[in-house]
Formats: C-alpha cells, sequence, structure tokens
C-alpha cells in the first residue's frame, strides 16, 4: 500500500470520468470486493484499482445490469463489502460529516457524506492536530473522516426462527440499519422507524413480510404499538448471554460512580474497581425555568428500574430519520426520576464528551456489562425489573 495517500486521492479525484466529486444520495457506489492477481500491475495500480470506487447513477446502472452484470445485484437490505485489510465498516450517523484531506478539521473538505451512507474504515488514526477532546479519525477513501458520528457496524445477516416464546424474545439488529414496516388497515405497508446496529428490541411474533419472507414483529415497550422487520436482520439473543454478573458479591458492595469533569463511569465491588470506560453526560445547555435539566444531575442516586430495550424521543409514528425517535436504546439502567439512565448509544461515540439529554450514552457493550453486573437483578423474560437497586454517584 502506497505511503501517500493524499497524492492517490488527488489523482482519484481529478479523474472526473469515473468520479462524481459530489458523492451524494443521487448515486449507487460499488466497492469491488476482490483484486485480481495481476503480474503486469505495479503495487501501485493495484492499490489503486483495489480501492477505486465507481459510481455511477441509477439509470446507468440499471441499464448496466440488464446488460448482464448479474454480480452488480442491489437489494435494499446490501451494504458495502468490507474489503479486505480494512478494520471495518462504518455507518454515519449525523446528519452529515466530511471527508478531509488530511486528519485536521482545518484542512480542505474533499467532500461529504450523509446521514446512514455505510463506507470502509480502512485504519484508525490518533491525529496530532486533534480536538483535543477526541482526536480520533478514520482512513477512508479520499481523505480522513472524525469518528464522532461513525458507528462501526457489521452486516451479519442471521437463521431465522419460526417460533418465539409467550413472553418475547429480546433481539439485536446485527446489520447496520434496517427498515421497519406497517401494515395497514388498506393491507398496504408503510415505513416507520429505521432500526440501527446494536439498538435490542422485544420480538412477540413472526409474520409474513411484505416480500413473503420470514418477518419479526416488534412489541414497543410502552403502548401497544408494534411493527416489522425481516427475520435476518435481527440476532436472538440467548437466555445464558443475559446471566447476572458478579451475582455472589453483596448487592451493598457495588456501586458506580461517574465523573463529569473527566466523562468517566467506574464501577466498584467494595473499594475494588472492576470497571472503567468513557461516557458522555448530559450538555450545559440552559433550559426555561420549570423544565427538566439537560445536564446529568449531580448527587447519590440508586437504580430504580432496568430495561433491556427502550423508546426514547417524542413518540411520533414517523419513518422520518432526523425526528427525534430512538427506538430499541439498550440496556437502559434508570437512576432519577426526571427519567436520566445509563444507556447503550448508537447515535454517536464522541465519548469522553457531552452529548445526552442529561442520560449517561455509553458504548453498547459497556452499558450491557453495568446492566448486566448491577441490581436490581434483572431477567431475559422480563420487560422492566425496578427496586432500589444499586447506588451511582454523580460527581463535578
Amino acid at each position: 500500500m502506497p505511503d501517500d495517500f493524499t497524492a492517490i486521492d488527488d489523482m482519484i479525484l481529478s479523474n472526473d470520468r469515473y468520479v462524481d466529486k459530489r458523492i451524494n444520495k443521487g448515486f449507487i457506489i460499488l466497492e469491488p470486493v476482490s483484486l485480481r492477481h495481476d503480474a503486469s500491475l505495479s503495487p501501485l495500480e493495484k492499490w489503486i484499482r483495489y480501492n477505486f470506487i465507481f459510481i455511477m447513477n441509477r439509470r446507468d446502472f440499471l441499464k448496466t445490469s440488464l446488460l448482464g452484470l448479474g454480480a452488480l445485484s442491489l437489494r435494499p437490505d446490501t451494504f458495502s463489502n468490507l474489503l479486505p485489510g480494512t478494520m471495518g465498516l462504518g455507518r454515519i450517523a449525523g446528519a452529515s460529516v466530511s471527508v478531509y484531506k488530511m486528519p485536521w478539521d482545518q484542512s480542505r473538505i474533499i467532500f461529504t457524506h450523509y446521514r446512514d451512507e455505510v463506507i470502509n474504515l480502512y485504519f484508525e488514526v490518533v491525529a496530532e492536530n486533534g480536538p483535543a477532546w477526541n482526536p480520533i479519525w478514520y482512513r477512508v477513501w479520499g481523505g480522513y473522516i472524525h469518528s464522532k458520528f461513525v458507528q462501526i457496524v457489521e452486516d451479519r445477516k442471521n437463521i431465522v426462527y419460526t417460533g418465539v416464546r409467550k413472553t418475547g424474545q429480546l433481539a439485536e439488529v446485527t446489520v447496520p440499519f434496517v427498515q421497519s414496516m406497517r401494515s395497514n388497515a388498506n393491507g398496504n405497508w408503510d415505513p416507520l422507524y429505521r432500526l440501527y446496529y446494536g439498538s435490542v428490541h422485544w420480538v412477540v411474533e413472526m409474520i409474513e413480510g411484505p416480500d413473503h419472507g420470514v418477518w419479526y414483529r416488534i412489541q414497543e415497550p410502552w403502548g401497544h404499538l408494534t411493527y416489522d422487520v425481516p427475520g435476518e436482520a435481527m440476532r436472538f439473543i440467548p437466555d445464558e448471554e443475559l446471566l447476572p454478573i458478579s451475582p455472589d458479591v453483596a448487592a451493598e458492595d457495588k456501586r458506580i460512580e461517574v465523573s463529569i469533569t473527566r466523562q468517566e463511569l467506574t464501577a466498584y465491588e467494595k473499594d475494588v474497581i472492576v470497571f472503567k470506560t468513557k461516557v458522555s453526560t448530559g450538555l450545559n445547555i440552559p433550559v426555561p425555568e420549570g423544565a427538566i435539566p439537560w445536564a446529568t444531575p449531580p448527587g447519590k442516586w440508586n437504580i430504580l428500574s432496568k430495561m433491556p430495550s427502550q423508546h426514547m424521543g417524542n413518540g411520533n409514528l414517523t419513518s422520518d430519520v432526523e425526528a427525534y425517535e430512538l427506538a430499541g436504546v439498550p440496556w437502559v439502567c434508570y437512576f432519577h426520576v426526571n427519567g436520566n439512565a445509563t444507556h447503550g448509544t448508537y447515535w454517536h461515540t464522541n465519548f469522553g464528551n457531552p452529548m445526552s439529554h442529561g442520560c449517561i450514552n455509553m458504548r453498547i457493550k459497556d452499558a450491557k456489562w453495568i446492566f448486566l453486573w448491577s441490581t436490581p437483578v434483572w431477567s431475559p423474560t422480563e420487560g422492566e425489573k425496578t427496586g432500589n437497586g444499586t447506588e451511582l454517584i454523580v460527581s463535578k
């Protein structure tokens, strides 16, 4: 792989015959998944051909497909292929994210990616120019992208089950995202929420979907709202994966401390640290008198309620991906009557910096650990477990 990535990017981006620099939602992006071994090619030529992204408009794509390039099939549930040698796939979790020439937010912007595009991440860079609050960038095609709104994802399909227990089955999304649908009174299907990688949901039934395949019916934790998704996009979480952590440690010997200054959560068993991670607490935004503060409340609290899946937002029925509707927020531990909680987060990865409406945002795997370690002890058949649980101390 050439060392001078910038020179290569300039070479590719200057080739207007193949690359439209606007790169937006009007274009289909195709990435090669393999490279033929060709001794006639130089290392530079191989690298460019391997990493090149061909872009064509939808009309040209359909025309090409009809000419016999069946390998370039486009399906609604197919995402960018993970190229060998890259660190993973990334989903754009913000409205838009710029690709910069260098890992520095003052360098030239090459182009912009938009929400829910899925791209290859070549490798991680800790940038000398920061920003200091989060210096992590990713090398991507064309330049560098800051990590704040990039969720590392997989595109993993699952065995589809044809039965579910009466109490419902917890399942997690294992693809970058999947579009839920809801059958209306006329028998037609309308789109509803988009469900994202790592989100957790209650599956209550199997149904025949609009494609005549097996779909899972999801029950929202509040009300009686249900909607449906393709079964292969969801992984049933086995009960043995949800066993309590350190159940032999007395409940009173467990405590959680959160530092707003350090944006850090630490779990203790007596005075021994057993877990530590960066988090994102509430933003310090002024609110009208009597309104619920955005800042995470300092003080000594206890976990009062635990829910493995929760819908957070305004509660509107919408397919608008920009609406404040967060379906399937995973591993929620409420500790305050205002609704403050620790929970997993799939809409940003800017941990170590305040980002929330008052909750303690965590990486999904970290929130799951806290959920299973803390009290009250929850079981996999319970939608909610209440009780006076683990002490949680929030300090400035």
